[in-house]
């Protein structure tokens, strides 16, 4: 039971016994709707196109649902022709208009389909949050037309005939079809799940982050390559050092300079004046690679319960020989061109090279487009989350061999499993409000330590740069990756999240799906899923696909494997949509409603408490704060 000043609270907004049982009834029926559709992607990497194209297509929905409704009226090509009007409704008009296609009949029999089918997908939906969707401009419109049904009467079909004529003599249709258009993506998916790694590899993140933050229902889950974007923008040194490291290697400068307006001219005026040009890597990369081990090197000296130790190497280096010597064997050099190198302090920054990172961190505290998107990563995002019996995080649960969890000493604390998850999330967000040097660090381990649940694995940055020898370039990976294969491991892992572990699901991302060797997605009997399919173009060849969407809906889950992406004029001009196969692993039963999930549970506490409300009105403990008419 509620205490009386919670039901005094509660009050206000229900002032009498009616406005009570009518809310009770309210959300007595939405539990009974559909449960929402969720999707879930991870591993987008920067490819903007593939990205923005599976947002409109829905990852393949819109194109099944309207199978579903025109499938005997429609030819193939004609569905394809509308599909692509509902993806790029703008860009889809004015071709069509070129093409001499768009009539007054053309769209007055258009305005009904995308009626139709906007009509079908809203009643997953209560009639309030179908119209809270609509532009608020034509929502009492579209709400009409929405809601006529095939069997009404001559008179109210007519009427909804004139409305559409109406709209097409008032020049207005191509504005309603955009609006339709938006409904109808809206109305597809319910939430969508963004399972890490939205940074690096490909040049439009940031664009990806825009369209993110206009989506209408969204969380992610940070991966390594967004938490190290996220602690340059807080603050780390050695963060935006291993950032504009990583985009130098993948080509990818445009997003530093062209969207966060950073420039890296200071450093590149820097590393032509320091190192020569005639070698295997560029001065640039040789300049930030030495000012980023350096940083490592004085961020895993403060830190020596991370015993990462072997990590170093600069004071390993021998310049003259061109050799690194570890243990008892010394490995060659590509390169030997290391001028700002102090033997006698050598992961101490030179004067030039502090000035650079110093003048680097004050333009990304400057960029106010990187700290809005960073921002949106803190609000929607956490290190993990647990959703409908469901747990996602973007790489591992640290693990040892025997498939324990394994325990991480940070600051005198020893974690492991949820409570280590727990841990970082807290500290994460500590980095970004107090950017203290504690969390600042923490910032960077969890991009690439040895523990880190975002990475899981030991990150030979250093000899991947450095080595010639490619056979140290391998990356052991944590136990948990193979123990995973494994359902009675992923049960305890939900067990220790406090998810149901003959129900619920591990969805993970970060490590690409060799779906061309047969790796499967869906793995230990369904209590693990991993969803990396490989939206950036590098991971083509490797995974032979072009990315995973993972579907829960009322039926079931199911994973849809994307073909590689091609263009959007191909879109526009081909209806060469993405295409997809669909494999169903989970069929519920019956159809779940939204009863059956967290949201229903919410909702079964807000009955609750209001029912507490009713009693203390009926048994005089409060008394109604309006007169019942």
């Amino acid at each position: 039971m509620p205490d009386r000043k919670y039901l005094e609270l509660l009050s206000e907004k229900f002032p009498t016994v009616r406005s009570a049982y009518a809310e009770i009834i309210n959300l007595e029926a939405i539990l009974n709707l559909p449960k929402g559709t969720e999707h879930f992607i991870s591993d987008v990497h920067g490819e903007y196109d593939a990205f923005k194209h599976i947002l409109n297509n829905c990852s393949g929905v819109i194109r099944e649902r309207v199978a579903d409704i025109f499938r005997f009226e429609l030819t193939g090509s004609e569905q394809a022709d509308l599909c692509t009007l509902i993806y790029y409704p703008h860009r889809k008009l004015r071709r069509l208009k070129s093409a001499g296609v768009v009539t007054s009949e053309w769209y007055a029999i258009t305005l009904m389909r995308l009626v139709r089918l906007a009509r079908y997908l809203s009643d997953s939906y209560t009639r309030s949050k179908v119209r809270k969707a609509m532009p608020p401009e034509y929502a009492y419109i579209i709400d009409e037309l929405l809601h006529a049904s095939p069997g009404e009467g001559d008179e109210r079909q007519s009427y909804h005939r004139r409305i559409i004529d109406t709209i097409v003599d008032t020049g207005s249709a191509d504005d309603f079809i955009v609006s339709l258009a938006s409904l109808i993506k809206r109305l597809a998916v319910d939430h969508l799940h963004v399972v890490g790694d939205v940074f690096d590899r490909g040049d439009h993140a940031d664009k990806i982050l825009d369209r993110l933050m206009e989506y209408h229902s969204v969380d992610l889950q940070w991966g390594n390559h967004d938490i190290v974007w996220m602690g340059a923008a807080a603050g780390s040194a050695t963060c935006l050092a291993a950032v504009i490291r990583n985009n130098i290697r993948y080509d990818s400068l445009k997003i530093l300079e062209g969207a966060y307006g950073i420039s890296l001219r200071e450093l590149a005026l820097f590393a032509e004046a320091t190192y020569r040009a005639d070698d295997v890597m560029s001065p640039l990369e040789k300049a930030i690679s030495v000012i980023l081990f350096k940083l490592e090197g004085q961020t895993i000296r403060r830190h020596p319960n991370w015993h990462m130790e072997d990590r170093l190497f600069l004071h390993r280096v021998d310049k003259e020989r061109g050799v690194v010597r570890v243990g008892e064997k010394d490995y060659e050099l590509v390169t030997s061109d290391f001028p700002t190198l102090d033997p006698s302090d050598p992961y101490a920054l030179s004067d030039e090279e502090t000035a650079v990172m110093d003048n680097l961190l004050s333009a990304v505290r400057s960029s106010y487009k990187l700290n809005a998107h960073v921002n949106f990563l803190y609000e929607h995002g956490s290190a993990y989350l647990v959703n409908n019996d469901d747990v996602l995080f973007h790489a591992c649960v640290p693990m040892n061999e025997d498939g324990t969890f394994h325990p991480v000493n940070h600051q005198g604390q020893l974690l492991s499993g949820k409570a280590y998850y727990d841990y970082a999330d807290r500290l994460a967000r500590r980095a970004w409000q107090e950017s203290d040097e504690v969390s600042l660090d923490w910032m960077w381990y969890l991009w690439c330590g040895r523990y880190s649940p975002l990475s899981g694995r030991v990150m030979k940055t250093f000899e991947r740069t450095y080595f010639a020898d490619r056979s140290t370039w391998e990356e052991p990976r944590d136990p948990y990756y193979a123990l995973t294969d494994d359902a009675d491991v992923c049960r305890r892992i939900l067990e220790e999240f406090g998810v149901d572990p003959d129900h619920g699901h591990i969805i993970n991302g970060h490590t690409p799906v060799h779906a061309s060797e047969g790796e499967k997605p869906v793995r230990a009997g369904g209590r693990l899923l991993v969803i990396d399919g490989g939206f950036c173009q590098a991971y083509h060849k490797t995974t032979g696909i072009g990315g995973y969407t993972l579907i829960s809906d009322p039926r079931g889950m199911r994973i849809k494997a994307h073909r590689p992406f091609g263009s959007i004029a191909d879109v526009l001009d081909l209806n060469a949509d993405i295409m997809s196969d669909d494999d169903r692993f989970e069929l519920e039963p019956r159809p779940l409603t939204v009863g059956d999930t967290d949201t229903g549970d919410e909702i079964r506490e807000q009955i609750a408490d209001l029912r507490a409300l009713l009693d203390a009105y009926r048994d005089g403990e409060l008394p109604e704060r309006a007169k019942r008419g």
